[in-house]
Parts: C-alpha cells; structure tokens; sequence
C-alpha cells in the first residue's frame, strides 16, 4: 500500500509518470519479502525488507547511480517513495557518512544496527 501524500505528491510533481512509478503501476509489487524467506534467518533483530532493497538495487542499476546517488534517491525522489510505498518525510544525510550509513539514514533506522 502506498502511503496517500505519497501518491499525491509523486502525481503531482510528475504527472506523466517516471520509470520507477511506471514499476509500481504495473508490476505492483515485483519482489516481495517472501521471495528471500529462506536467506534470513527468522529470529534476531528485524532487518531491513529484502524486497525494498532489491528493488531499491534495480531502480539503481537502470539508472546506473552510485551508492550515495541512489542513497540520494530513496532519501529525496518522490518517485522512488512511490515505488517504494514509503511515507514521504525530511531525513538528512551528512556528507562524511559512508554508504551504508547513507542507507540507514535514507529509511530511518539509524541506530538499529551497531
């Protein structure tokens, strides 16, 4: 489900639709966490949903982004929040972070992780 600002505003500032919305329009939700089931365990902390990295992975690859662009992406692109079905909110990435910290930072779960 997508979050409804998120729909809102994803229309609204591209109303012709992007590659990454397109995505989810039509294929609604390519990967899902039960497609990597058997790749994590099922106790210890919850991780991050293997679905929303994978295609956080293939929207990176087709526009052929770095790790801090596609970091960028998923923290500033209304589009990607749509694909992604997340809510829509500011989150600020320091400069000097590394990339996997960049990530954490992105959806929210800073300090989740040692």
């Amino acid at each position: 489900m997508i979050p409804p600002l998120a729909v809102r505003m994803a229309r609204a500032s591209n109303p012709r639709g992007t590659a990454a919305m397109w995505v989810r329009d039509r294929l609604d939700e390519l990967f899902t966490d039960e497609h990597f089931a058997d790749w994590y365990p099922i106790d210890g902390r919850r991780g991050l949903s293997p679905a929303r990295l994978a295609m956080v992975s293939v929207l990176q690859y087709a526009e052929n982004l770095t790790d801090w662009q596609a970091a960028e992406a998923v923290r500033c692109r209304l589009d990607w929040k749509y694909c992604l079905g997340w809510m829509i909110r500011a989150v600020t990435i320091p400069c000097s972070a590394s990339s996997e910290t960049a990530w954490l930072k992105a959806i929210g779960l800073t300090g989740c992780w040692p």
